[in-house]
């Protein structure tokens, strides 16, 4: 099935081993890494890619030929092909030994060998090697981290559309219309219903400065991303500082001149809104567990941060957490305690795009709070 080459053989192994184009680029750094060192056909002169230019129709295959031909091992072959490439001079088309096309040579295209290889006719530009090491699909990959984009295209998931009884009749009812149309044999009828609206609200909350500089820009990614998401029924924008504690920030300067309280957020939002907390809740383990822990001169938490955490979780059931660190770390780095502690408060998900797909599924149903 695969031609007797590597190209072919790479083709193959990816439309029989690969379900989704999200793993393409695993697959051609596995296949790149196994066959580095392979020398293919793919890779000859190319004075013998013109000879093999010629396409010859195919040649009708006697009973004669299939008694005279033997299976030949890889080894041999490879031994008889590197012989051949050293002394051919010109070019040969129906002959049974030479580099060529037609005729019943091992090497070659367009004619008849059992045990061949068969090189030119397709597939010639590039080696399976070298296609597998361009990684064209690395874009395509699920488990890195998130372009703007991206990040759209998962939010417009997040959704809860509401039911046409109420509102004006706004929107072209198209299959309806033909219906109408074909009823009035063929004189146009427009028909209008009411727009079915996506009824979620979000709460978007996000950690600035200190360790999360180093994630800025995806941060900034996921802020676009959630603003020009203009499907959501409300949306609301607030920053912290490592911990969520009696203040919430209207920037990412965490301004102390420019909050709301964060127990107006918990009166005033319903239950119903999607919180998405991102932050890398990596700080010292006082930070999150002591009255008093808020690293700021001027400012002095009556509550310890986790109060404010199992707060929030209690109040807004549908909420997740999304950790800019690879899930890899959270167990052993700096800040593995604090993490593993609000990850016992929130789901908690990377910021990829794996990552985002489970958020958005925990955010799409109500998930129980966790005792204690």
């Amino acid at each position: 099935m695969a031609g007797s080459s590597l190209t072919g053989f790479y083709y193959l192994c990816r439309a029989l081993l690969v379900k989704t184009e999200a793993h393409y680029d695993r697959f051609d750094m596995a296949f790149a890494r196994y066959f580095h060192d392979i020398e293919t056909p793919e890779g000859l002169p190319d004075k013998i890619w013109e000879w093999l230019d010629k396409e010859l129709p195919p040649i009708e295959v006697t009973d004669e030929m299939r008694r005279n031909h033997k299976q030949l091992d890889i080894e041999e072959m490879k031994r008889m092909l590197a012989e051949r490439l050293a002394e051919q001079t010109e070019e040969h088309h129906g002959g049974n030994r030479w580099v060529g096309t037609g005729g019943t040579s091992p090497f070659g295209h367009s004619g008849y060998h059992p045990g061949g290889i068969r090189i030119g006719g397709e597939s010639r530009n590039l080696s399976a090697v070298k296609v597998a090491g361009m990684r064209r699909f690395q874009e395509f990959r699920t488990d890195e981290t998130l372009g703007v984009r991206q990040f759209q295209m998962a939010l417009r998931k997040l959704r809860q559309f509401t039911t046409r009884i109420e509102g004006a009749r706004t929107e072209l009812d198209l299959d309806a219309t033909v219906d109408k149309t074909c009823d009035n044999a063929g004189r146009l009828e427009l028909i209008w219903e009411r727009p079915r609206e996506n009824a979620i609200k979000v709460l978007l909350l996000m950690d600035a400065g200190g360790s999360m500089v180093t994630y800025s820009r995806l941060c900034n990614q996921l802020f676009t991303a959630v603003n020009r998401s203009n499907h959501f029924k409300d949306l609301k924008v607030f920053y912290f500082h490592n911990c969520i504690y009696d203040w919430l920030y209207h920037s990412s300067a965490c301004s102390n001149s420019d909050y709301t309280d964060t127990e107006y957020v918990l009166r005033t939002y319903s239950p119903d809104y999607r919180v998405i907390i991102v932050g890398d809740a990596s700080m010292a383990p006082y930070e999150l567990m002591r009255v008093g822990g808020v690293i700021d001169w001027e400012l002095y938490n009556d509550k310890p941060g986790i109060d404010w955490l199992k707060r929030l979780r209690k109040h807004f059931e549908y909420s997740v957490w999304l950790n800019p660190i690879s899930r890899d770390y959270w167990d052993w780095m700096e800040g593995s305690y604090t993490i593993k502690t609000i990850a016992s408060i929130f789901p908690m998900h990377e910021l990829t795009i794996d990552g985002l797909e489970l958020a958005i599924k925990n955010l799409r149903s109500r998930q129980p709070v966790k005792a204690g």
